[in-house]
């Protein structure tokens, strides 16, 4: 099968390419076709993927705005399967920019149902987001949790989701995954591609990385006084590699299934701050100096999954180790 990936030189994106073209995974032998407009990504993921799989797979510089464009790809192509990964994603700068997010995420979404309704395409998988999660849910998140955003991004995703729930409901032998993220960390163990965010990183892990080079005086922790074991923020980190995997087994169940479903995809288990800092430093033998900040505004104490839908209906269920997230970051940012 054919499958196209939209923003598909990005971090999540590129390392789903790896995982679609290597052997091992319950599908049939599977072609990538990649597109991506460079806008927070660049051509070296492209040459990372092809290193590692040694595929020379087509690639389309081109915006998913432009429908003409995409048009055009999904002419030369048979498409099977789509994975969306194509989108503005820094939290804090859709705050800033409110129109420049809903102008990308939204309109590059209502593209691709216009050009999958012209070219009998059924079969789509949607990177989404755990901010699609309104804040005041009980934790676990489990996927009927209550949705509701505190940011444009957030919103965006809440809105493609509502675009893609529209479109299934209308073309019933259309299937639609709706994968909501948690806090993606770590890279290839290759060291080949990696997360590699341009300006100021918007994560933890990228800081932490940053700082143990050099970049940084210091880690800044944002509060140390919240109601969690060491006072610092919990979250529910996963492996890039394991969270590709999802992917897969999201084709799976596209390939067996038809309608709108939605999936956390996460370990279960939160990670303080404090701890992702202590592993790190165990693990990669860097020191990470840090200082306590006060809070930032809208952060809350504890966000994470519930992943039992996943592990039931997909099953899929995260296998790498804190201590592989952290060795393999570090290993991205210093190739050999």
């Amino acid at each position: 099968m054919t499958v196209l990936v939209t923003g598909g030189a990005g971090y999540i994106g590129s390392h789903t390419c790896v995982e679609l073209l290597s052997a091992g995974h319950n599908i049939v032998a599977t072609d990538i076709v990649v597109v991506d407009n460079f806008c927070n990504s660049d051509s070296a993921a492209i040459d990372g993927i092809r290193q590692i799989t040694g595929s020379n797979f087509p690639f389309y510089q081109a915006d998913l705005r432009d429908y003409d464009a995409l048009d055009k790809i999904f002419a030369a192509h048979k498409i099977d399967c789509i994975i969306h990964f194509a989108g503005l994603k820094a939290v804090g700068e859709s705050v800033a920019m409110p129109g420049e997010y809903y102008d990308n995420n939204l309109n590059s979404t209502i593209n691709l149902c216009r050009a999958m309704q012209k070219h009998g395409v059924k079969k789509l998988i949607f990177s989404s987001s755990a901010t699609v999660y309104r804040a005041d849910n009980p934790m676990p998140l489990t996927e009927d949790a209550v949705l509701g955003a505190t940011n444009p991004y957030g919103w965006s995703k809440i809105m493609c989701e509502q675009i893609l729930q529209d479109h299934a409901a209308v073309n019933k032998d259309w299937s639609v995954v709706l994968l909501r993220y948690f806090n993606p960390v770590g890279a290839h163990e290759s060291g080949a591609i990696g997360e590699n965010p341009r300006g100021v990183p918007n994560n933890l892990m990228p800081f932490i990385v940053q700082t143990a080079k050099g970049m940084h005086e210091h880690l800044k922790i944002f509060g140390n006084d919240y109601d969690t074991p060491d006072g610092t923020g919990v979250r529910d980190y996963i492996h890039v590699v394991d969270l590709a995997v999802g992917h897969i087994r999201a084709i799976d169940f596209c390939n067996k299934n038809s309608g709108c479903h939605a999936f956390n995809l996460g370990t279960g288990r939160g990670i303080s701050v404090l701890e992702m800092v202590q592993a790190f430093e165990r693990t990669t033998g860097e020191a990470v100096p840090h200082v306590v900040t006060s809070r930032r505004p809208g952060d809350i104490a504890t966000c994470f999954s519930s992943p039992a839908k996943a592990e039931k209906v997909l099953g899929f269920k995260a296998e790498k180790t804190l201590d592989d997230m952290c060795r393999d970051s570090w290993k991205a940012a210093n190739p050999t």
